[in-house]
Order: C-alpha cells, then structure tokens, then sequence
C-alpha cells in the first residue's frame, strides 16, 4: 500500500530541517580540548556543548531566550465509564485556567509557571483542541486561529483513528506557527509541553507502534493510576494497535491514527525550532511520542532534541534509547507541562558558557594544556 503524499505546507516544513553544523562542532571539540580544566571534567555537559555548537552554528554558542509552550487537549479515550486516568477530563479546561491566572508571583499558578518564572522563561499556552468553552485570555493561543480546525478532542483510538490526517497535519503546523512566534519574541531554547487528560495512552500507543514493543512495555502509571485502571490502559492501547490503522513506514498516518492533537502540535513546535536552527529540550514521556514522531519524518531532527530527565512512565527510557538520547537527570517526574525541560535549560546555557566564557591554557597562560 503506497503511503498518502504529505501537504505541501508540512513536506516543505520537513525538508527545513537540515543536518546540524559538522564543522561548528568539529571546531567546539577541539577547543574544549584546550579549556582550563582537565579534559572531560566537565562530563556530559562537555559533550552537550559541542552538539549546541552544532544547532548554533558557532564553536562559541550563546543561546538566550528560553520559551516553554504548552499545548493542551482532550482525548477521546479519556471519556466515559473506562476511565485510563485518576483524573477526569473535566482538569484539562481547569487547568489551562491555571495556566493562565493571576497570582501574587505573576502570571499562570501550575508548577511549569513557577519553574519558568524561576529562570526567566516565558510561557506560551495553546488550546489545541481543549473539550470546553475557554474564555478568551490574551496569553491564550487558540489552535483555530493559526489554521487547525478546532475539534475538542480526538475521537476514542480504541475505536477508530484519533484524528484524520488533515487535521493532523493542521495541528503540526499550528504548533509551527506557535514556534515562530516565540523564537520572533527572542527564544532560543524551545521546551514543548503539554496538558491533557489521558494524554499518555495515545503517547504509548504511538511508542508501541513505532519502536514495535508491546504495549505493557510501554505503558505506565501516568498520573498515578491503580492496577485495575492501568489493567484497562494496556487494555485500551492493544485495542487501539490491534486495529492496524496505520504502518510505521506512515508517521504522519500513525499519528492521525493513535495520537493527539497535543502531541502533534508539539511535533510542529520541533519541526520548526529545528528549521530554524534553534534547540528542542524534552520532557518527559509523551514530548517523546512526538519525537519518535519527528524523527520518522525528518531524521535530522535528531541533532537538535536534548533531553531533559528520564521520567517515572516506564516507556520513556525506550523512547530515548531509539533516539540515542541521555538524560540530563533522573528526578522521578510524571508532571508534564514541559516541567523538566525547563528545569533543563538552564544546564544547557551552562554548557554553552563554557564554550564561550571559558578561556584556553594558551589564552591564559596557564602551563598543562593539550598538545
């Protein structure tokens, strides 16, 4: 079965992503060689450098800005008496108001505002498809504004497909257009997120049928589930795989198939931080999913994800492995929100700093350094 041409919009979103400067990085090896210190004492933030050097394009980098944009929908799967959550659908829509409030600390009262305020990133949050009447909120971005269709939630995977690949494709470049906007507004350090209530059973299905594992290997507690109710999550992402609507061979079709509109409008937000060479940090296990999702449709994607920590959901470390990635830490989070990858920027700075600020044994005239 020969696979359905993607949009000419999305293709050409795809083809912008281009491997990351081989020569930048080249460069930042050879003078991390020569930094004051011995070599390799700064361990992994080392190597973290080197690959900045690449996405920045320069063998001294000097990423700013940090953005977190958090999108945020309901999930057919979610709904109704076979609940996979602890939570019901009804925390989506309240919790996007608390993304948003007013507080004595500054805007938006969830943990992402407060880790965010703490380093000085801002915030962006998207309705991609939230199953309720969100009042209008300046700081509100609505999905149907930038070209997606605006359905509240995805329709029940163990059923049928979640979406349709035109909506798919509309969300993937909603979250592009969200992208642009934040690296307009100065960001450099790009942390998808997301909100959704249910939202890391299609996370797991989408992992199960990309890396072929079976679905207990890849589906976890989520937010904090009891047996039974992850008995019926395991259950439902079987269902949804064993209806074989989509092949892996089809990214695009397997998100319009198991996914959801969060998860793909964080694959627009990679896309188009990738395009336009600036670097993706990942949170947690359903940022994964959409990875996994990015990778398949554009391999050099790769050179420009960073993961944040390795979180509780038991399928993320499969997801990083596949994409030959090591987490910065391991903090036992199962928040979402992009949480982690906030948490994460500000050791990727670090680590661009060491490139730039630090000086050579020659430039400071300190005996011992590499031949």
């Amino acid at each position: 079965m020969s696979t359905p041409p993607l949009p000419a919009e999305l293709a050409a979103l795809i083809s912008a992503v281009q491997p990351a400067d081989a020569g930048a990085m080249a460069a930042a090896r050879i003078r991390q060689a020569h930094l004051t210190k011995p070599l390799g004492a700064l361990g992994d933030l080392e190597g973290v450098s080197v690959r900045l050097a690449g996405v920045f394009g320069s063998d001294r980098p000097h990423p700013r800005g940090v953005a977190v944009l958090v999108a945020a929908a309901d999930h057919g799967v979610a709904a109704g008496p076979h609940s996979v959550s602890a939570y019901p659908p009804a925390v989506t829509p309240a919790m996007v108001a608390n993304f948003l409030a007013d507080t004595p600390a500054g805007p938006g009262g969830a943990a992402v505002n407060a880790i965010a305020r703490s380093i000085g990133a801002r915030v962006y949050v998207m309705d991609a498809g939230v199953n309720a009447d969100l009042p209008p909120h300046p700081a509100l971005v609505q999905a149907a504004d930038l070209g997606a269709g605006g359905r509240r939630g995805t329709s029940d995977l163990r059923t049928g497909a979640a979406m349709s690949r035109d909506e798919a494709a509309a969300l993937i470049l909603a979250g592009a257009a969200l992208a642009r906007r934040a690296v307009q507004d100065g960001a450099d350090l790009i942390v998808p997120g997301e909100m959704g209530i249910g939202n890391t059973t299609p996370a797991a299905a989408l992992t199960a049928r990309l890396l072929g594992q079976d679905a207990a290997a890849v589906t976890g507690r989520g937010t904090g589930i009891d047996d039974a109710t992850l008995e019926r999550k395991v259950a439902a992402v079987r269902e949804a795989l064993a209806r074989g609507g989509s092949d892996p061979a089809d990214p695009l079709g397997v998100l319009a198939d198991l996914g959801g509109f969060e998860i793909a409008a964080m694959l627009g937000m990679m896309l188009q931080a990738a395009a336009l060479g600036k670097a993706v940090i990942l949170d947690g296990f359903v940022e994964g999913s959409a990875a996994l999702l990015g990778v398949a449709l554009a391999p050099a994607l790769a050179d420009f994800l960073f993961a944040a920590g390795e979180c509780a959901e038991v399928g993320h470390a499969a997801q990083l492995a596949h994409l030959n990635l090591k987490p910065m830490f391991r903090l036992g989070l199962r928040l979402g929100e992009g949480t982690g990858g906030v948490l994460a920027a500000p050791m990727l700075l670090a680590a661009a700093a060491t490139l730039r600020e630090m000086r050579t044994f020659a430039e400071a005239g300190v005996p011992g350094g590499a031949e």
